[in-house]
C-alpha cells in the first residue's frame, strides 16, 4: 500500500497567527505557541475504499463542519485516557491532477490538530516526527447508504457492494454525514489514503450488514421464483418490487411462488385414470386406441 508522508499525518510543530486563536477557542486557559505541537491529518476521502464504500462530496463538506473540536483517540477506543490531540481546523481539499479509482476528481477532508507539549505526549510526537504514526481513521454516523448502480438505499436495492453488473462495479455511497464521533490512530486504515471506519459501533455495524445480506437473499430468491412461474412478467419490474417489501412479505410471496413452481416443474402424468374403473378422462383421449 503506497501512502505519500502527506496523505495521513504531517508534522507542523508550534503553531502560529489564526492557529493559535482557533486552538485557544477550545482550550479552556489562554494557551502560550511552545506549549502546543500541531500537526495536519488526512481524515478521509471521496475515494472507494477497502470495504467498496465511498463518501460523496456532500459529506465531506458536512464533516468539514462536524470535526473541529473531535478528539483523537487510539484504535477506535473511548477512553478519556486515551484522548491525545483534538481537530481544532478542517476543510475539504482537492489534489490537483488525482483522480479516484472509478475516475472522479479525488477530494480530501484535511484536519488540523493539536496537543500539548508533556512528558507524556513527548513519545508520541517523537513517534510523529519519525513517521511512525501515520495512518489515521474515523469514526462517524451518514443518513444513508446509496447503491452506485440503481441510486436506491443500499440495503433495499438487489446489488451487492464489490459485485460487477454490466461492467459497473456496486459500490456503496455514504451520504449526509449527521456525527463525527472521533479519529483515531490505527494500523490498518480501511481506505487506503487514509482510512475510514464508518461508524464505531463495529458489531452492530456487522449485524446490520448481515441482516442487509438475509434480505437480498430473500429478493433474489423472489424474484428468481416469480421470474419461473410467470414467464411474462418483467425482470426489471420484479426486483423494483422486491427491493419495497419487508421481511414478512418477502417470506410470503417466495412460499406462495415456491409451490407454483414445483407444480409446474413436476408436471401432470399423460395418463390419468380413475381408481374406480370409470372410463378415461377426455384429456387422455389421443392414447386411446
Amino acid at each position: 500500500m503506497e501512502i505519500s508522508k502527506d496523505a495521513v499525518v504531517k508534522a507542523i510543530g508550534q503553531p502560529e497567527g489564526e492557529d493559535m486563536t482557533l486552538i485557544n477557542r477550545l482550550a479552556r486557559r489562554e494557551l502560550a505557541p511552545e506549549e502546543v505541537y500541531t500537526f495536519a491529518v488526512r481524515l478521509c476521502d471521496n475515494d472507494i475504499d477497502r470495504d467498496f464504500e465511498r463518501f460523496d462530496d456532500g459529506a465531506l463538506d458536512a464533516l468539514a463542519e462536524l470535526f473541529p473540536g473531535v478528539s483523537g483517540v487510539f484504535d477506535h477506543q473511548w477512553s478519556a485516557r486515551g484522548q491525545t490531540a483534538r481537530i481544532y481546523r478542517a476543510e475539504v481539499v482537492s489534489d490537483p491532477g488525482v483522480v479516484t479509482s472509478d475516475g472522479r476528481p479525488y477530494i480530501f477532508l484535511k484536519g488540523w490538530a493539536y496537543m500539548m507539549r508533556t512528558a507524556e505526549n513527548a513519545d508520541l510526537i517523537a513517534e510523529i516526527d519519525g513517521g511512525i504514526k501515520r495512518e489515521v481513521s474515523v469514526g462517524c454516523a451518514v443518513d444513508s447508504v446509496i447503491c452506485s448502480i440503481c441510486g436506491e438505499p443500499l440495503e433495499n436495492c438487489p446489488h451487492e457492494k464489490g459485485q460487477e453488473y454490466d461492467g459497473q462495479v456496486c459500490v456503496g455511497v455514504l451520504t449526509g454525514a449527521a456525527d463525527a464521533y472521533e479519529w483515531s490512530f490505527v494500523a490498518v486504515p480501511a481506505q487506503r489514503k487514509a482510512g475510514v471506519v464508518k461508524s464505531a459501533g463495529r458489531h452492530l455495524e456487522d449485524e446490520a450488514r448481515l441482516g442487509r445480506k438475509y434480505l437480498k437473499s430473500l429478493r433474489r430468491e423472489m424474484v428468481r421464483l416469480a421470474g419461473i412461474a410467470e414467464p411474462g412478467a418483467d425482470h426489471a419490474l420484479l426486483e423494483r418490487v422486491a427491493a419495497r417489501l419487508d421481511e414478512e412479505e418477502l417470506l410470503e410471496l417466495v412460499k406462495l411462488y415456491r409451490g407454483k413452481t414445483e407444480k409446474l416443474l413436476t408436471g401432470r402424468p399423460q395418463l390419468s385414470y380413475a381408481e374406480d374403473g370409470t372410463e378415461p378422462e377426455m384429456a387422455d383421449g389421443a392414447y386411446l386406441i
